[in-house]
């Protein structure tokens, strides 16, 4: 049968994509938290990636995140720092979104 997919897939698919924008705009820019995004993601597909489907789904959109930046940013500028505030941001926003909707 096909894979049903959970009401909060699109925002999971957003926020993995954000923390693979963030993994390659923090390293670019020698933040202090630039290896939490990779460990954040790991955890995220642990929790969440429980099947191989979804796994990749979400893999591909911290993919998609990371390449973005890294086809578009080679130094750290401050339209990177930015970015990488907006990012902040938004998978804060989304983070608690999606812990008040479906939280346990």
């Amino acid at each position: 049968p096909p894979e049903q997919a959970a009401p909060y897939d699109r925002d999971l698919t957003r926020l993995s994509e954000i923390i693979g924008s963030l993994a390659f705009l923090r390293e670019l820019c020698a933040g202090a938290d630039a290896a939490e995004w990779p460990n954040r993601m790991k955890a995220l597909i642990e929790a969440e990636g429980v099947t191989p489907g979804r796994r990749d789904r979400l893999a591909g959109a911290y993919n998609r995140g990371y390449r973005g930046y890294a086809s578009t940013y080679r130094v750290c500028t401050p339209a990177a720092h930015e970015a990488a505030g907006r990012f902040v941001a938004e998978g804060e926003r989304l983070s608690h979104a999606l812990a008040g909707r479906f939280g346990g």
